[in-house]
């Protein structure tokens, strides 16, 4: 089966070609509320034969073979509108729910895809800046896992270069190396701060901590090898925590820190160099990329080695591209990367383009996002000024989703309050984020993202819910309801049919735009669907051939609901 507006587009376009004399015209085909589908492309095609919209309309539809799927007619100034045929409808709702991809279509072309994502820094908290890198990440890692593709996590934490300098040099002048075993993250975020201060004003520190990135570089020193272990270690704790309490994908496995790509990074340089690329400039050795210029209209070099020596972020990111085309064979580069670093990536690839390692069919994207923002639209932070904790939000999620469900259901034994307040408290925080468009800014709060009317988490987990209630109460599931027999012929049983057949166009369109908005958008659409027809059309007190119709109805409304929230990372229980 497919998507309603790509079938009435193939319906057609035939059609379109026909009467405007050229190929590939596109119907322009829409949603609408006059019809299950309007085609809008006549008023086009008539502007360019410079004729009537409604009298080219109607040749279209002259044009049009007859068939089985659809009933048309013009409309207004020169739409076409469409309306399905009953069976045809019957027919395809049937063919949905006896697929188990729930009729979304695999691609033509299946990829290899790197996504980059989450990427916190090594000794130090994650913060609330990494909410939306982490949890955007993992929504398309599991989309693109579903459609086919061969994906490709990778977790690009920040454990080397001049920061790991500073602190590790720190480390050694207050607290020596017996006890450094012991710290936590968190003692380690402030020894980062306070070697940050060293490091800015003490130019003796400054120098010694330049000294042990080379050592660190050059991995010669075992005391300073040992202690990066250390901090490397109790970081990837930290991280593995909290992505295990949020319910994110990235394991060890999935770690490619700047250290992994180390040893590539002297053949990046000599690669520059030989391709006629690497320039020497005030002692560091750049690459001069043409369009980027600095505020004073200069020429802005791409840094890929500083005067002392060092590597840099630029040269790992060129190794990242080496690696990832050269070794994993990738075709598509997602970067899940806030919108500040553009410039820097656009430099990135346009060097590794003037080098030859990026080509077609290998493409770069980058999925940046906007800023967490308070209620006075200033990025989030903490009372003490700091940026909020991630692990602090995770928690709050966890303890706002049992009170809430306490408080609505005072009953309830407490290992389902502590299962459904989880399931609740981080849905709402994930969709929060994955339901606004992740180009925008969006303001953080609570009491909106937890709320169980609106387009939230819980207001779909409620329908979803609501539906096994149904189901159970006519003692039935929706996996024994797969391949019933359709029978759509209410204005909400066609509304809701409609809709669910459009979930394969929901999915590629989410995909194709790296866009999880576009599905929490459908899945919210879909949920208020089935709140119509549940509330207009009677069920359980139907007549036999029509109760099981909307049985089987509800029963796909609740597999597509519980599968989009499923590859969204958020929980779908089955009672609340």
């Amino acid at each position: 089966m497919a998507d309603p507006l790509g079938i009435a587009a193939q319906l057609l376009s035939p059609a379109f070609a026909r009467v405007a004399d050229a190929p590939d015209i596109d119907p322009v085909v829409r949603t609408s509320d006059h019809a299950d589908a309007q085609a809008n492309g006549a008023l086009d095609v008539a502007r360019r034969l410079g004729r009537n919209p409604r009298q080219v309309a109607g040749e279209i539809l002259a044009a049009t073979d007859a068939n089985p799927v659809a009933s048309l007619d013009v409309a207004g100034p020169g739409f076409i509108n469409v309306t399905f045929r009953g069976p045809f409808l019957d027919e395809q709702m049937t063919l949905m729910s006896q697929d188990s991809r729930l009729g979304v279509q695999l691609p033509t072309t299946l990829e290899t895809v790197v996504i980059d994502y989450s990427a916190p820094n090594v000794a130090k908290e994650m913060h609330v800046g990494h909410l939306r890198t982490t949890v955007i990440g993992d929504a398309l890692a599991r989309l693109y896992g579903f459609d086919g593709h061969r994906v490709i996590r990778e977790n690009h934490i920040g454990d080397w270069g001049t920061p790991f300098g500073m602190l590790i040099e720190h480390l050694i002048d207050e607290a020596g190396t017996a006890t450094v075993a012991d710290f936590t993250v968190g003692d380690l975020d402030a020894f980062y701060k306070q070697a940050r201060l060293k490091f800015d004003d003490d130019e003796s520190f400054k120098a010694r901590a330049r000294e042990r990135v080379v050592k660190l570089q050059g991995r010669r020193d075992p005391q300073t090898t040992a202690l990066w272990s250390v901090l490397v270690a109790e970081s990837t704790r930290h991280f593995n925590e909290l992505y295990a309490k949020l319910g994110i994908l990235l394991t060890d496995d999935d770690l490619a820190g700047e250290s992994t790509y180390q040893s590539l990074m002297p053949d990046v340089l000599t690669r520059l160099e030989s391709a006629g690329l690497l320039i020497e400039s005030d002692g560091a050795r750049v690459v001069f990329v043409p369009g980027f210029t600095n505020r004073d209209g200069a020429p802005l070099p791409l840094i890929v080695q500083a005067r002392t020596g060092g590597f840099n972020y630029a040269t790992s990111d060129l190794a990242c591209v080496i690696d990832r085309v050269e070794r994993v064979k990738a075709t598509l580069l997602l970067y899940v990367i806030g919108t500040e670093q553009s410039q820097h990536l656009q430099m990135v690839w346009a060097v590794a383009e003037m080098a030859g390692w990026l080509r077609p069919p290998v493409r770069p994207v980058h999925v940046n996002f906007g800023l967490v923002l308070d209620a006075n639209r200033k990025r989030l932070r903490s009372r003490s000024g700091d940026p909020m904790k991630f692990i602090e939000l995770v928690d709050e999620a966890i303890q706002r989703g049992r009170r809430l469900v306490a408080d609505r259901s005072p009953n309830l034994p407490d290992d389902d309050v502590r299962t459904l307040g989880r399931a609740i408290g981080l849905g709402g925080l994930k969709y929060a984020e994955l339901s606004t468009d992740r180009i925008k800014d969006y303001v953080f709060d609570w009491d909106r993202m937890l709320a169980f009317d609106g387009n939230t988490a819980p207001y779909l987990q409620y329908a979803h819910a609501r539906i096994h209630s149904l189901l159970n109460r006519a003692g039935l599931t929706p996996t024994a309801l797969h391949g019933s027999v359709f029978h759509i012929s209410t204005r909400h049983e066609r509304k809701l049919a409609l809709r669910l057949l459009s979930y394969d166009g929901a999915v590629r369109e989410t995909i194709e735009r790296c866009a999880p908005h576009r599905l929490c958008a459908y899945l919210f659409d879909l949920a208020r669907d089935f709140t119509a027809f549940y509330e207009n059309d009677p069920v359980l007190a139907a007549e036999s051939r029509i109760r099981e119709s909307r049985l089987a109805l509800a029963g796909l409304t609740a597999r597509v609901l519980a599968h989009g929230l499923t590859h969204l990372g958020i929980a779908a229980p089955e009672r609340m």
